[in-house]
């Protein structure tokens, strides 16, 4: 806890926000975390158990994805399957419409990451740039420098150059952060493509396109039942 402590003096008043930088980045690491566990670890057998119930029945298919709605898979599969007689096009545009709102929830942090980036590493320059001043403004050039002046110089450069240092380090940890974060959300977008697809393709051949036949065939037979009397007449 000293060596921190002393390091962090050592550093200046510019080590504060860039600690703070990497607090906020554990931070959002520990959170982001804790997300993709839960949703990686359960959204397969959501999505399983929606397709397999929505070839017997819709009803049950949505109940089962109204239990799954703490996931983002949950409330993207309940969105059309809540709606009463879809057109494939109302079913596919539901869908889509709650797919945009649950990627938008995924990348959660993400600014943040993308801000530390960028900031943390000019703090570390600016750390450094006031430490170099402060030293060389504290020699005695003109009066002809000693060997402890000299000796206070160099210790006094090694010290700025703590806060680039620690800058450059905060920044590539949030930069590796960012980048899991932002494979893990390209996976779901291809993951919610595919199994959104499969449940539009269940609909279509079990549901609509059946309805639709069925629909037909009674219309033929009132036309026909219609025109029948007419003829014996």
């Amino acid at each position: 806890m000293t060596t921190v402590l002393d390091f962090l003096l050592k550093g200046g008043p510019v080590m504060v926000p860039i600690m703070g930088c990497s607090v906020l980045t554990v931070a959002t690491a520990l959170e982001r975390t804790l997300f993709w566990t839960k949703l990686l670890r359960r959204e397969g057998q959501v999505v399983n158990e929606v397709l397999e119930a929505s070839r017997r029945d819709l009803t049950e298919a949505a109940t089962i994805a109204v239990q799954a709605q703490d996931l983002p898979i949950g409330r993207f599969l309940l969105a059309p399957l809540r709606l009463k007689n879809p057109s494939p096009e109302t079913f596919r545009l539901a869908m889509e419409t709650a797919g945009d709102k649950e990627f938008v929830k995924m990348r959660k942090g993400d600014k943040i990451l993308e801000t530390i980036v960028a900031v943390a590493p000019l703090l570390g320059l600016l750390g450094t740039v006031t430490g170099l001043i402060a030293t060389f403004g504290n020699l005695n050039i003109g009066g002809g420098g000693s060997g402890e002046q000299a000796s206070a110089a160099a210790a006094g450069i090694g010290e700025a150059l703590i806060t680039t240092a620690a800058g450059m380090v905060v920044a590539i940890l949030a930069l590796l952060v960012f980048r899991v974060l932002v494979t893990l959300q390209a996976q779901q977008i291809d993951y919610f493509s595919d199994a959104g697809n499969e449940l539009e393709l269940i609909y279509r051949q079990y549901w609509y396109e059946p309805a639709l036949v069925a629909a037909d065939q009674n219309r033929h037979r009132e036309l026909t039942g219609a025109t029948l009397p007419a003829e014996r007449l």
